[in-house]
């Protein structure tokens, strides 16, 4: 399994990015993907996941702002996050992450800075 990420970059205060995660390889059908993130000296958190159902969960300082959706393929899954509004506490390194059965798999990181 292969997980790559797309966008990410610098942004001000106010504005917007999309973040774009596909994950291709053997991937059982019930499983969930999401994003996480992390800043220096603080553990990796969690931003948003969906289920390959469709079911999401976002942590409460992103709620309203950021939105999770995903594309189920054949082959590979995709997992978007846009995120709308952005704040400079929105900073951080985000991981793209997929669980399915008992394995987690994550992607490369992907910077995202938003400047006041």
């Amino acid at each position: 399994v292969q997980l790559v990420e797309s966008g990410g970059g610098l942004v001000q205060a106010g504005e917007s990015l999309n973040l774009s995660c596909t994950a291709s390889g053997r991937i059982f059908r019930v499983n969930v993907m999401g994003w996480y993130r992390q800043t220096p000296g603080e553990q990796r958190e969690l931003v948003a996941t969906m289920t390959s159902g469709g079911t999401a969960n976002y942590a409460d300082s992103v709620k309203g702002r950021f939105t999770i959706s995903r594309d189920n393929g054949v082959d590979r899954n995709t997992v978007s996050l846009q995120m709308d509004t952005l704040k400079p506490e929105d900073t951080a390194v985000y991981y793209c992450r997929l669980s399915v059965l008992r394995s987690t798999y994550w992607g490369q990181e992907t910077l995202v800075t938003v400047s006041s």
